[in-house]
This record gives structure tokens, sequence and C-alpha cells, in this order.
């Protein structure tokens, strides 16, 4: 069974930083790519940062020179570093990643719990 489990969220002030981390585990032959997720209060879900399995990166116009998405293959681990944090920022963060399993199989989509982000004086 594969999991994905979200860490590092809290509190935090205006102008604090922040860091993300999910776990991927279970049955894993391949990360393919991996991103955040957010979702405010009476808000829509929205892409935050995308990482490709060669390590390529984007991130949404809203967090750009803020926030960085990262990959650790060995640890099968991905994480979101949030700089210069903004009230705006509170929500529930998601870890989303497309794996394979294993030969013969296609990737699937899988998503964490979320972590919860609070940005407040």
């Amino acid at each position: 069974q594969v999991q994905l489990v979200e860490s590092g969220g809290g509190l935090v002030q205006p102008g604090g930083s922040l860091r993300l981390s999910c776990a991927v585990s279970g049955r894993i032959l391949r990360l393919n790519s991996m991103d955040w997720y957010r979702q405010g209060p009476g808000k829509e879900r929205e892409l935050v940062a995308t990482i490709t399995s060669g390590g390529g990166t984007n991130t949404a116009d809203s967090v750009k020179g803020r926030f960085t998405i990262s990959r650790d293959n060995v640890k099968n681990m991905v994480y979101l570093q949030m700089n210069s944090l903004k009230p705006e920022d509170t929500a529930v963060y998601y870890c989303h990643a497309y794996l394979q399993q294993g030969f013969g199989l296609r990737a699937m989509e899988y998503w964490g719990k979320g972590t919860l982000v609070s940005v407040s004086s």
C-alpha cells in the first residue's frame, strides 16, 4: 500500500519560513512527477509547485521567488521550502505524486492527507 504523509506544517508569523516534507512509502519502482497543492478556507485546491523526475521545477506565480520544491530520490521524499510567508499562504498543503509500483504497471496518482499551514500575527 502506497502512502504519502506530509509533515512540517504549523503556525508561523508573516515573513517567517517553514519547510514541508512528504514521505512516500510502500512498493515503489519509480517516482515520476511530484507536486504540492494547497487549499485555503473556502477556496479550490490549487497547484503550488511541481517537480519532474529529472528535477525540473515550476511554481505558481503567487509563490514564485518565495517557495522552492525539491526532492530526494534515494529517500523518496519531496520538500517545499516556504520563505517570506504571507497570511494568504494559509491553507492545507497536500503532497501529490505519480508513481509506478512495478514493471508492466502504469503510473498512478496518489495524494497525502494534508498538513495545515497557518500564517498569522
